[in-house]
């Protein structure tokens, strides 16, 4: 069906970014168990690890522009989740964390709240 107001556009279009947000997190906890199943030395870790650092680092991106609509105490929280995220992730690949459940447990909270 077609758009005949733009306000039903704009009125969407948060609701379609959250839908994808969750995809995009739910993609990263089934990266991350797989990667908890092989082990940290895993090409199933490489690419959980990669997909979860680009993710984030997109999220962090977008959360500190000033036209996301997020409050910004909220703003500020989910970029410092993301900053731990990001630290993990390195802790992970350079062989000196192997907290996948960690992140798995992060992420599936962020995701079920964008439900």
């Amino acid at each position: 069906m077609y758009k005949f107001y733009y306000s039903e556009v704009l009125d969407e279009s948060p609701r379609e970014a959250r839908a994808q947000e969750h995809s995009a997190l739910e993609r990263s906890i089934e990266l991350l168990q797989a990667a908890h199943s092989k082990g940290p030395q895993s090409r199933e870790a490489v690419e959980a690890i990669f997909f979860v650092r680009r993710l984030w680092g997109i999220f962090i991106e977008d959360l500190a522009k000033p036209e996301n609509g997020l409050p910004p105490k909220l703003r500020a929280d989910l970029v410092s989740v993301g900053l731990w995220v990001m630290r993990e992730t390195e802790e992970i690949r350079q062989g000196r964390s192997q907290n996948f459940t960690a992140l798995i447990d992060v992420s599936r909270t962020i995701s079920e709240g964008l439900k």
